[in-house]
C-alpha cells in the first residue's frame, strides 16, 4: 500500500432528527488500499458511505477527498461526485437503456465526452467487467450479477479516484455473488483504492488490507485481516465474529 492518504474522515457525525447514526468515525484511507467495513446491520455503514459520496450531508465533522474538503460548504459536488465511484445494493440501472448506454451516459452528460469515444471506453469498461458480449443487451435480459457488474462499468468509466461499494452482493445468490466478487478482486490487484461494506467475510479475509468493525456509529477495531480474524482486541468482535462463524481459528 502506498503511504499517501488518499480520503480522511474527521470527527464524523451524521443524525437524522434526534437519532445518532454516525457519532464521531475517524478513518484514514491510503492509496491503493482496500478497506472492507463489517458489522451489524443498523450501525451506520451504509451512511458513512453515502457521507463519503455526499449524498447525503454530515451534521460534523469533516471528509477530505486527496486535498480537497469536500464536507466544506462551497464544495464542488458534482466535481467531487466524479472522483468516488459508488456501487449500490440495488442495481439503478435505467432500464431503457442497453449496458452500453448506462455505462455510457455519465460519460457523455457530465464528462462531456463524444458519443464515439465514450462508446469505446464504454466498451472497455464491459470488457474489464467479463461483460463485452452482453454489451447490446437491456437489464431484463441480465442477471442480477450481469446488472451489478454493469454498475460497476458504469463507475469505473468515469475514472474514480475512490470505488465505494455498499453490500454490493445482498441481492445476489451465492453463485452470482462470486461473478461480483470476482471482478472487485480483480480491481483490488489493479490498484483501485477500495471502501467495501460487505458480509462477504472470505472476502475480506483474501482481499483486504484493513478490516474495520462498526457499531453503534462509531469504528469499534480496526486491522489487517490476519490480525482482525485470529486475534480481535475487542470483546465485541469476538461476540461479533462468534454470531457469524468467523471466529478465530475458523476458516
Amino acid at each position: 500500500m502506498n503511504d499517501r492518504t488518499i480520503l480522511r474522515i474527521d470527527k464524523l457525525h451524521k443524525s437524522f432528527g434526534s437519532t445518532d447514526v454516525l457519532r464521531g468515525v475517524y478513518l484514514d484511507v491510503g492509496l491503493q488500499e482496500v478497506i472492507v467495513i463489517v458489522g451489524p446491520s443498523g450501525t451506520g455503514k451504509s451512511t458513512l458511505l453515502q457521507c463519503i459520496n455526499l449524498l447525503t450531508k454530515p451534521t460534523g465533522g469533516s471528509i477530505w477527498l486527496e486535498e480537497t474538503e469536500i464536507t466544506a460548504p462551497r464544495a464542488d459536488v458534482d466535481r467531487i461526485r466524479q472522483r468516488i465511484g459508488m456501487v449500490f445494493q440495488e442495481f439503478n440501472l435505467f432500464n431503457h437503456l442497453t449496458a452500453l448506454g448506462n455505462v455510457t451516459i455519465g460519460m457523455t452528460k457530465v464528462l462531456g465526452m463524444k458519443s464515439n469515444e465514450a462508446r469505446e471506453k464504454g466498451m472497455s469498461e464491459l470488457e474489464r467487467v467479463g461483460l463485452s458480449e452482453h454489451a447490446a443487451k437491456y437489464p431484463a435480459q441480465l442477471s442480477g450479477g450481469q446488472k451489478q457488474r454493469v454498475g460497476i462499468a458504469r463507475a469505473l468509466g468515469m475514472d474514480p479516484h475512490i470505488m465505494l461499494f455498499d453490500e454490493p452482493t445482498s441481492a445476489l445468490d451465492p453463485e452470482l455473488t462470486g461473478e461480483v466478487l470476482n471482478v472487485m478482486r480483480k480491481l483490488a490487484v489493479e490498484g483501485m483504492t477500495m471502501l467495501v461494506v460487505s458480509h462477504e467475510m472470505a472476502f475480506a479475509r483474501e482481499v483486504a488490507d484493513r478490516v474495520v468493525f462498526m457499531e453503534n456509529g462509531v469504528i469499534v477495531e480496526e486491522g489487517p485481516p490476519d490480525e482482525f480474524f485470529a486475534t480481535p482486541r475487542s470483546e465485541r468482535t469476538r461476540e461479533f465474529l462468534r454470531i457469524i462463524g468467523s471466529s478465530p481459528g475458523e476458516r
